[in-house]
């Protein structure tokens, strides 16, 4: 009996560890108003120890993936410029491949401004595109679904 118990705990171990390893950034969103009808949708990347994610710009030589954002369309506001990264870039280059890569550890925080076109309620939304590596492995690209109120 206490074999199989011990055998239990090995196994959802292996399992819980094999799923955190799946799924190394986590993500938030929100909105703050930052004037008369702007906003600033703030999109965090909480990334677990020793993974990276990569920054919307690559250099020419990078095999990375870089991160990217959509935006769907909405009547009720634009997008202005694009997405600024706020956060420790990190400039990798790995000398046996010959590439390089810039990328964020631990968290990276996106934000993207949004101009209202009138006094009303609407959400953002979207979905970003990004993938992870650690020193060993990359994982697939993934693609996270957002929505953000407005109020």
């Amino acid at each position: 009996m206490k074999k199989t118990a011990l055998l239990i705990l090995l196994f959802t171990g292996i399992f819980f560890s094999a799923s955190a390893q799946q799924n190394p950034v986590s993500w938030s969103f929100s909105a703050k108003k930052t004037g008369d009808k702007t906003y600033e949708i703030h999109m965090v990347a909480t990334i677990q120890n020793k993974w990276h994610l990569y920054s919307q710009s690559q250099p020419d030589d990078a095999i990375a993936i870089p991160t990217a954002f959509t935006f769907n369309p909405n009547p009720l506001f634009t997008v202005e410029g694009k997405v600024k990264e706020i956060g420790k870039l990190e400039k990798y280059t790995d000398k046996t491949l010959g590439v390089s890569a810039n990328q964020y550890s631990k968290t990276v925080t996106f934000v993207q401004t949004i101009k209202m076109k009138g006094n009303v309620k609407t959400s953002v939304t979207g979905n970003v595109e990004y993938q992870t590596c650690d020193d060993e492995k990359c994982l697939p690209p993934k693609t996270v679904n957002f929505k953000v109120a407005l109020n």
